[in-house]
């Protein structure tokens, strides 16, 4: 694996267990695809370090189960706007 692919899992396995975010969070503050993230942190990040990738496992299943509440609430944000 390139040093900058393993480097670029490292940094972003570190800012979501920092901050908890969604995939979708950091793909945009880190500049690539969500599917890359994704990637990244399932398929890569375990071989470069497993104790990491059980941690990062436990954040995104608590994002998926969360995602309906936060899309309600993007929602509701939306229709507030629209009425000012």
């Amino acid at each position: 694996m390139q040093s900058y692919i393993e480097q670029r899992v490292m940094e972003i396995s570190s800012y979501i267990l920092e901050s908890k975010a969604t995939v979708r969070q950091v793909a945009k503050i880190f500049g690539v695809s969500k599917s890359t993230v994704h990637k990244d942190v399932t398929e890569r990040l375990p071989q470069i370090n497993p104790s990491y990738a059980g941690e990062i496992k436990k954040i995104l299943e608590q994002n998926k189960l969360e995602r309906h509440i936060r899309g309600g609430e993007a929602t509701k944000k939306k229709y507030l706007a629209l009425k000012v």
